[in-house]
């Protein structure tokens, strides 16, 4: 057995190797599906091309596949499936709010973007591995999202912020699925699907709706 089939076994519902041993975890997946969906409706109704948006509905639809593929098959190389698609999405999505929602130029963004990923692997080092129950990873993204909600236009700080407001509940879902075993033998991991998922779909709402006003448009009076 090579180091990518080795099984792992990270969450509550999981209690054998078996591909369906997390019914709930691999099911819930679906939700990522649908948000990709809705949002490549909203997109649609645009009535013109929009790629940027349109590059992360389909990192979004990614993001439920190779989750569905972790959560299943349950090896080290599957996991690979998991965090490539949520790690696109995020700075992906960052990239896109800088110049959308903050109107900073890609010279001014990118070095933004660079700062953040290595800010968040020195993050992420300076507490033991599976601290939270892996949950730390996340937080830099939490933290990046509110601080564009903070500065973004009124419309999309809304929506930005409520977005940070439930990821920020579901970091603490996935956190304590673990923990929760004893007295829920399903875990808490699946809700955090269901809530990223929530999460995902008004990301990429504020993102196409603040695309149907000319760029450099002044707001209302």
């Amino acid at each position: 057995m090579n180091a990518w089939s080795i099984p792992v076994d990270l969450y509550c519902e999981r209690t054998d190797p078996s591909f369906w041993a997390e019914p709930f975890n691999a099911v819930s997946n679906v939700g990522f599906l649908v948000a990709a969906a809705a949002a490549h409706l909203r997109l649609r109704a645009q009535g013109r091309p929009d790629w940027p948006a349109f590059a992360l509905v389909l990192a979004a639809a990614a993001v439920g596949v190779g989750s569905f593929g972790f959560h299943t098959l349950a090896t080290r190389g599957a996991a690979l499936l998991d965090v490539v698609p949520i790690a696109v999405f995020i700075y992906g999505y960052l990239l896109l709010a800088l110049r959308r929602f903050l109107r900073l130029r890609m010279w001014a963004a990118a070095p933004i973007l660079v700062i953040f990923a290595a800010a968040s692997r020195l993050f992420e080092g300076a507490f033991p591995p599976g601290f939270l129950n892996g949950s730390i990873s996340y937080v830099p993204a939490l933290l990046a999202m509110a601080a564009v909600g903070a500065l973004a236009p009124r419309k999309a700080q809304r929506a930005v912020l409520a977005a940070a407001l439930f990821f920020a509940v579901s970091l603490v879902l996935r956190s304590v699925d673990l923990a929760v075993c004893p007295t829920i033998p399903l875990g808490t991991h699946f809700l955090w699907h269901g809530l990223n998922a929530l999460v995902i779909f008004i990301l990429l709402r504020a993102a196409i709706d603040a695309r149907r006003a000319p760029e450099g448009a002044a707001s209302g009076p």
